[in-house]
């Protein structure tokens, strides 16, 4: 870093050669190797080969985003009586955990020891009280965990001094072909509902079907499919789908997404403890990011399966509560499963 901070970068790799990068830098994944159907081998998750392209503002990091990821209106929020500002880095809504949220945070990694078939590296970060504007002193631990089952599995766990907002997620961007757009990737969610939300994103509070509209994923549909239609308010999919098992309340790790590359036959399989989904489609991207290998990322070149309580949960008290108080542990679990058919 330019004040000499080091950044570590570690490696995962299983017996059927996948191969995971993740740097201390946001606890980002850097590089994602696995196979096809052929058995070649490519980067599935965009992302860049050199510390300076993120120091410099790369937009396609595959970044733990916390304290609070998606959206907070009117950056704030009260709870137990006291009203939170937080900044304002999203027109005049909070984003991501802030300016410098825990994407942008040097984390303290180490190697786990190997167990069986799988090899894991935990990242802890203290958020400290009062950091971007929010209360209590946060202690986090992110776990990546790679199986021989080729699952790269993402466990968090967290405990707080004072009541506060937690809402974890990994803004990873995935591509099954490596490059090019997203757009005939094929989806699958197990989401019938989704939070509706105004033209600055913010839920409207409403918990709507999916049924008759774009965002109807619950059969096999290609992402490009009906993007069209999301004109001219939005020119691709930035929604939260609510997952069918959210009702339950129980927070077991369950089914939420499938994708497939037609092409190469690469598929990624979501399982998470989380209610709901943000999908987007780098609607962003206009090839000027350059990643792995040379690639330039374009237009809709990747789409992000970012697991998380619902955006503005902190104002709505009729979402899923993303509030963790003293005493508590936070628990969050998502796994993605590759494979090839």
């Amino acid at each position: 870093m330019p004040d000499g901070t080091v950044v570590r970068l570690f490696t995962l790799k299983n017996k059927n050669g996948v191969t995971a990068k993740i740097m201390t830098h946001g606890a980002t994944i850097t590089e994602l190797q696995v196979p096809d159907r052929t058995g070649q081998f490519t980067n599935v998750i965009l992302g860049a080969d050199n510390l300076d392209t993120y120091l410099k503002g790369f937009p396609a990091a595959a970044a733990a985003i916390g304290r609070f990821g998606n959206r907070i209106a009117k950056a704030r929020f009260t709870l137990d009586g006291t009203e939170y500002k937080l900044a304002a880095n999203n027109g005049r809504n909070h984003l991501h955990g802030g300016p410098t949220g825990f994407g942008h945070r040097i984390w303290t990694g180490n190697a786990l020891p190997a167990q069986g078939d799988r090899s894991a590296v935990e990242f802890t970060y203290n958020s400290k009280d009062g950091e971007e504007g929010y209360p209590g002193n946060l202690t986090i631990t992110l776990t990546y965990t790679l199986t021989d089952a080729n699952e790269l599995r993402l466990d968090y766990q967290a405990r707080t001094d004072k009541a506060t907002p937690v809402n974890f997620t990994n803004h990873a961007y995935f591509n099954l072909a490596g490059h090019g757009d997203i757009l005939d990737h094929v989806l699958t969610l197990e989401a019938d509902h989704y939070t509706p939300a105004d033209k600055e994103l913010i839920p409207t509070g409403e918990i709507a079907s999916v049924k008759g509209t774009p965002l109807d994923f619950t059969k096999p549909t290609a992402i490009g499919a009906r993007i069209e239609q999301l004109k001219p308010q939005l020119t691709g999919y930035d929604h939260n789908f609510v997952f069918t098992a959210t009702a339950t309340k129980t927070p077991a790790l369950r089914k939420g997404a499938r994708a497939k590359d037609p092409k190469s036959g690469r598929v990624v399989e979501m399982q998470t403890t989380e209610p709901g989904m943000q999908l987007y489609t780098a609607n962003h991207l206009d090839g000027k990011a350059i990643g792995v290998g040379g690639i330039a990322y374009p237009k809709y070149g990747g789409f992000c399966m970012e697991t998380q309580h619902f955006p503005d949960s902190p104002n709505r008290p009729n979402f899923p509560s993303a509030i963790l108080r003293p005493g508590e542990m936070f628990n969050s679990t998502t796994v993605f499963a590759f494979s090839a058919e």
